[in-house]
């Protein structure tokens, strides 16, 4: 019998895809597979392309109860009009060995980002969280909006980013009818003013808060971002902070704070819990003290996982 051929989706065809997934159960599933032992999560490999144009970063993971395997490939290729940032997902079979799946990696980076924060955010944060404030308003913090929105009985919303007032009409125009309206502010020190969880969601390589920002039992997300040890928070704050990451075992290998803050009176003995353990109930619970501080860097099994879930979204449609 001829294997079929798998199905390519562009950015198009992903987008409405996953409008049909609910991307925070699928990451709940995931991690709860994960806190088992039940998935192989090897490392991020960066590859350097030859004579400066560019390189290419490997994020690949194994679910075993789901059949499936896969690999994202994301390069970073230097042409002369510049650089260009492209990813490519590929779900395999393990009955077959054979491709299920290729696609756009854009959307489905977005949205399987978004849905682990939002899966820690609903582990971590106190459960009458009432205030947010999110630090950035690209696509990918708008996403962390929408998935993090049904979580707790927000009363305030607050939206701050680098030159906000240039991207106001647009932004406004983007938040539609979402209840509570979010405020958008100028500042970064209002925007986190009260607020019970902070997301960040930019792509500085610098800090955008002080410990001036982060108060007891507030809790911080933040993700990754392509210039070199990131970092959003000063490495000097994890050690003044319950600090929780998305895979213990590979994140505090490359999360920019967390490498910085290594040998300086932290190590990545400190780490209370990943998700993995905080989904199967495995983790110290945070000290009500201190502030927590939740690290994404971004999975393998979580790219294989949401490419899993389009891929059952068209087989049910056909």
């Amino acid at each position: 019998m001829t294997q079929p051929s798998p199905a390519w989706l562009d950015a198009t065809a992903v987008l409405d895809r996953m409008r049909r997934v609910d991307a925070v159960a699928a990451m709940r599933e995931l991690f709860e597979a994960h806190g088992r032992g039940r998935v192989t999560q090897p490392p991020q490999a960066l590859t350097l392309l030859p004579d400066s144009r560019g390189d290419f970063i490997t994020y690949s993971g194994v679910l075993p109860e789901d059949g499936v395997f896969g690999v994202k490939v994301s390069p970073y290729v230097v042409t002369p009009s510049g650089g260009k940032v492209t990813a490519t997902t590929m779900l395999m079979s393990f009955e077959t060995g054979q491709p299920l799946l290729f696609c756009d990696s854009l959307a489905l980076t977005t949205e399987r980002t978004a849905a682990t924060t939002a899966l820690a955010v609903d582990l971590l944060a106190q459960s009458d969280a009432a205030n947010l404030a999110i630090i950035g308003s690209g696509p990918i913090a708008l996403a962390h909006l929408r998935h993090v929105l049904p979580l707790r009985p927000w009363r305030r919303i607050r939206i701050h980013s680098r030159n906000i007032s240039t991207k106001q009409e647009a932004l406004e125009a983007s938040l539609g009818e979402l209840r509570p309206v979010p405020e958008i502010v100028n500042d970064c020190s209002l925007a986190v003013t009260d607020a019970d969880v902070v997301l960040l969601c930019t792509s500085s390589g610098t800090p955008v808060l002080s410990m001036e920002h982060i108060k007891p039992g507030m809790l911080v997300t933040s993700i990754s971002t392509n210039v070199a040890r990131a970092h959003e928070i000063s490495p000097g704050a994890l050690t003044q902070m319950n600090v929780y990451c998305d895979d213990r075992s590979t994140t505090p290998l490359i999360a920019g704070e967390m490498v910085l803050a290594s040998g300086n009176g932290w190590s990545r003995d400190d780490i209370r819990g990943d998700l993995g353990e905080l989904a199967c109930g495995k983790a110290q619970a945070p000290s009500p003290d201190r502030a927590s501080f939740f690290r994404s860097m971004g999975l393998g099994i979580e790219d294989v996982k949401m490419a899993l879930e389009i891929h059952r979204v068209g087989s049910h449609a056909s």
